[in-house]
């Protein structure tokens, strides 16, 4: 697909007030972590040297996730070579990847019996694939296991590099991820060094090359952008052939990361998900506290209920 020329900047929303910003709403208050559930998984997690993005991230929903058993594992190692300005994982020189990664998170997800895994990872423009081969060699652990399950990646962008997205997929999971965070006018604050046009691309080759998958993108809401520039890009996401969307508030992780510019209420993330099911969006997921992995289960699970019931009425 050819890409299209960016639309007309729209100038940003007006930041709210400062004090505003530093006081939370109620509807996005979460409970505190701490049951039996939520110490077993970490405990598991350290036992098997693993990282997950609900810890790494700050994710609101860790306490409820790992509550659920469900965590969203990321690979690779703790630091990326990039520095988004909205993201808290460290970043730097990373180490090279750990060879029995694989093998301890086939053996985490098999202990935690998940139907549903979110393998993600930090982005590594160091390694000659991006880490694609590594991603490749997490999916066949967790297959030799046996278990049944669905299995979800949400990858880096990979930078363009030969053959990476060709040789994840020779070992292709249920649903391909890839976020693009925000819209187009927004990424030289909010994502430097990704390229919007490019992760478009990317989600729309993985479905070219295997067309039994589905594919997935999400944003983060609050930053600056413009509801015009909203619709512009879930067209953009859908003329790509996206299948699922999530869009969910952009909380600041610490001092370090760009400030929120703006609460979203529920009542306009209930509003954008009737526009993205208009679009033709198979499954859209959009309240403040979603997330990528949240519910992933979940919405993976009726996602496969909606394109078999078509199949079982004929």
């Amino acid at each position: 697909m050819n890409p299209e020329p960016q639309h007309s900047a729209t100038p940003p929303a007006e930041p709210q007030d400062p004090q505003v910003q530093r006081r939370k709403p109620s509807w996005l208050k979460v409970r505190i972590p701490g049951d039996a559930n939520y110490a077993e998984v970490r405990q598991l997690l350290r036992q098997q040297a693993l990282h997950t993005v609900c810890e790494e991230a700050r994710c609101p929903n860790v306490g409820e996730c790992w509550g659920r058993k469900h965590a969203a594992f990321m690979i690779l190692g703790e630091r990326c070579t990039r520095n988004c300005r909205f993201c808290s994982v460290k970043h730097g020189q990373p180490l090279p990847p750990d060879p029995k990664e694989a093998e301890h998170l086939a053996q985490a997800v098999v202990e935690l019996g998940l139907r549903h895994v979110v393998i993600t990872s930090v982005t590594r423009d160091d390694l000659p694939d991006g880490g694609a081969a590594h991603y490749a060699g997490v999916v066949d652990a967790i297959r030799a296991t046996g278990a049944t399950l669905s299995i979800e990646l949400l990858v880096p962008d990979f930078r363009n590099k030969p053959g990476a997205l060709e040789r994840l997929l020779q070992s292709p999971p249920d649903v391909f991820n890839h976020n693009l965070e925000t819209v187009p006018r927004l990424y030289p604050t909010v994502r430097p060094g990704a390229d919007y046009h490019g992760s478009l691309e990317l989600l729309a080759r993985a479905k070219a090359l295997v067309p039994s998958i589905f594919t997935k993108s999400g944003l983060m809401l609050g930053l600056g952008e413009q509801e015009d520039e909203l619709e512009q890009t879930l067209r953009d996401l859908r003329r790509h052939q996206v299948d699922f969307l999530t869009l969910g508030q952009y909380l600041r992780p610490g001092p370090e990361q760009l400030e929120v510019q703006r609460w979203i209420t529920p009542e306009d993330f209930a509003r954008f998900a009737e526009l993205a099911r208009s679009l033709g969006f198979k499954m859209v997921a959009s309240s403040p506290l979603t997330r990528s992995s949240h519910h992933a289960d979940l919405d993976f699970q009726r996602l496969r209920e909606q394109q078999q019931a078509p199949a079982q009425a004929r």
